[in-house]
């Protein structure tokens, strides 16, 4: 019994004392994702994109439109033959409107997707330069790691995105 507790008591001692040599940190990869000059960046050129793919689609919608309106006003004085034309073309030109919509979306979502994936891949390179400089033993990422509770002392993001800029601004 007393080797037990002896046994105890030097585990407890040992894990304390390399506890005490534990740095922990976190970091929020969507907030840095979302404040660093590259991120910005990117949701610049994306806004750019839509509004230029917008512009588009709003051609295309008055194309259908005048062609309903069309439709509409001459339905009466038209043959069968004539309004059946006009329909299909209009059919037509909706199939081609959804289409160059799905593929606008597409488009922006595979640019989304590939500038998230680059900068993300830079952050957590710029995490593992600032890990082993400053020497920390783990540094989590904040929503994927599940951590519910940690204190703000060792929130690593704003240091991240400090860090990580000023890598961008030299490349």
């Amino acid at each position: 019994m007393k080797k037990l507790v002896l046994l105890t008591l030097v585990t407890f001692f040992a894990v304390n004392a390399y506890a005490a040599e534990f740095k922990i940190g976190y970091v929020d990869l969507n907030k840095a994702l979302n404040e660093s000059a590259k991120g910005k960046t990117a949701v610049t050129v994306l806004e750019d994109m839509v509004k230029e793919k917008q512009s588009f689609i709003i051609e295309k919608e008055k194309e259908l439109k005048t062609l309903d309106d069309e439709i509409a006003k001459q339905a009466s004085i038209l043959n069968p033959d004539a309004i059946r034309e006009k329909q299909a073309k209009r059919e037509k030109l909706m199939r081609d409107y959804q289409r160059m919509v799905k593929d606008s979306q597409d488009e922006v979502q595979q640019k989304r997707n590939d500038f998230m994936e680059a900068i993300i891949k830079d952050l957590r390179e710029t995490v593992v330069r600032i890990g082993k400089e400053k020497g920390y033993t783990i540094i989590f990422e904040r929503v994927a790691s599940g951590i519910l509770y940690i204190p703000e002392e060792v929130d690593l993001t704003d240091t991240l995105i400090d860090e990580f800029n000023k890598e961008t601004q030299k490349k």
